[in-house]
């Protein structure tokens, strides 16, 4: 049976994942699969591609691909989920910071360097005519509860993380959340170290089938709203919202779109250079 390591966010996005592994489908074709959770999000899955701690993960576009630009040896084979990430802009429940305009200065907590949060605190500055230079700051928190613990006591002032994973932290009073970050591109994609596609082409074309199967009828399965607030810890209502938001997708990202993201990840001084669409994706 061939082994195959993934890696992933415990979150919402990738129940598939879950539901797939929990029937038995990968073994079922004589793949093992083994799912690895990342609850530090994309920068350490990053780090597990190029380690080769993982084979494949279910990543963050912007940061996959600046990743691969700086040398990481992996391709994009798949758009995961096509709709934007909603980022929820967090500061501590009893912070003074009342607006966005307010973080003006002050410093972002950030899962790690080159992880979404911190590209999205860029984008977030952007988006409000700050000096990129002089008007962002960070603190490396690791994670969500790292975030929780930084907010709380003041070692930053706020946080970029996807809205619908940290709402019952709004609903706690441990957050506030003073407004919302979309990506302008499609949020999650496949990425597949380059030696593993090589080798294992076959396996890799059966694992996409089996995820794409079900993603493509996600919606569909009964009381799955439900499911996913229990699982996930989540209201009812937020869950359906969310669901009415978010697109899989089972297709190649298109030229076009990653070019919109190199073009804004340059324009913000992340990436060197814009490179071609053939050293980021990989057809199968």
């Amino acid at each position: 049976m061939k082994k195959v390591k993934i890696g992933g966010v415990p979150e919402h996005f990738n129940l598939p994942w879950y539901l797939t592994l929990k029937d038995g489908e990968y073994k079922e074709k004589d793949i093992n699969l083994r799912w690895i959770d990342y609850p530090d999000g994309t920068g350490a899955m990053c780090h597990g591609l190029r380690n080769g701690d993982i084979d494949m993960a279910v990543i963050l576009t912007e940061g996959i691909i600046k990743d691969i630009i700086a040398g990481n040896p992996s391709k994009i084979v798949q758009t995961f989920v096509e709709s934007p990430l909603v980022w929820g802009i967090h500061v501590a429940h009893n912070s003074t910071h009342k607006t966005i305009k307010d973080l003006k200065g002050t410093k972002a907590a950030i899962s790690r360097y080159g992880s979404g949060s911190h590209l999205m605190a860029y984008v977030n500055a952007k988006n409000n005519n700050w000096n990129l230079e002089n008007d962002l700051d960070f603190e490396v928190i690791n994670d969500l509860d790292g975030a929780v613990e930084g907010l709380t006591n003041g070692a930053a002032d706020y946080f970029l993380w996807e809205k619908f994973t940290t709402k019952p932290l709004v609903d706690k009073g441990v957050f506030r959340n003073i407004g919302n970050c979309p990506t302008p591109w499609p949020c999650f994609v496949i990425a597949v170290r380059e030696d593993f596609i090589q080798s294992n082409k076959d396996d890799l074309k059966t694992i996409l089938e089996i995820i794409n199967n079900t993603t493509s009828d996600f919606k569909n399965i009964p009381s799955i709203d439900k499911t996913i607030a229990n699982r996930y810890k989540q209201k009812l209502e937020d869950v359906q919202e969310w669901l009415t938001i978010t697109e899989w997708s089972q297709e190649l990202i298109d030229e076009e779109t990653i070019n919109t993201v190199q073009n804004q990840l340059f324009a913000l001084n992340i990436i060197p250079e814009i490179v071609p669409y053939k050293r980021l994706t990989h057809k199968l």
